[in-house]
């Protein structure tokens, strides 16, 4: 049985490391542009600063101005994904559907940065969910689920030999009996 057992942790962790590994290739690739995304431009564009707290824009002059930006391509509130609000350094980041980044003075009206920001296709990719919602939940779920597998056979497969050299000093510990031949 435990030799079977240590043979069948072999055997699911070999086939479970093949089967996993180009969704997990992508995993980790995206996850570690995610971890730069503050200090790598091209992923996300840094926060830009409008020196003051001054709130004086109301919402449809921050719409005008994003439809000022032809990369933006904003027309309605349709439009736009989200916008993200920084009231203590006073921008508005506007973020439109085709994944532009605009970032607009609060006070002025001033477009401050307009780039593309790269890191929520990173984030579609990193969780499968660019794929769509079947890949996500039948990809990337079961490939998290045999992760978690391989974690655990790879530490059993990790301890074993641990395991054996300590049974082995148990076994050259124990005096031997010997039998006089008298």
């Amino acid at each position: 049985m435990k030799k079977s057992f240590n043979l069948w942790t072999r055997k699911l962790h070999r086939w479970g490391a093949a089967a996993c590994c180009l969704p997990l290739l992508l995993v980790i690739v995206s996850g570690l542009l995610l971890q730069l995304k503050k200090q790598v431009p091209w992923v996300q564009p840094p926060t830009r600063s409008a020196g003051h707290s001054r709130l004086v824009l109301t919402w449809e002059e921050i719409l005008d101005v994003a439809r000022s930006d032809p990369a933006a391509g904003v027309a309605t509130w349709e439009d736009i994904d989200r916008m993200d609000v920084r009231p203590d350094i006073g921008i508005v980041k506007v973020q439109p559907r085709n994944r532009h980044e605009l970032q607009i003075d609060l006070a002025t009206g001033e477009v401050l940065s307009s780039t593309y920001r790269r890191s929520d296709f990173i984030e579609q990719l990193h969780d499968g969910s660019f794929f769509g919602e079947y890949v996500k939940l039948g990809i990337f779920l079961p490939n998290g689920v045999v992760l978690l597998g391989l974690w655990m056979t790879g530490a059993w497969l990790w301890y074993l030999p641990y395991k054996a050299r300590a049974a082995k000093r148990r076994r050259l510990s124990v005096p031997r009996i010997t039998r006089d031949r008298t």
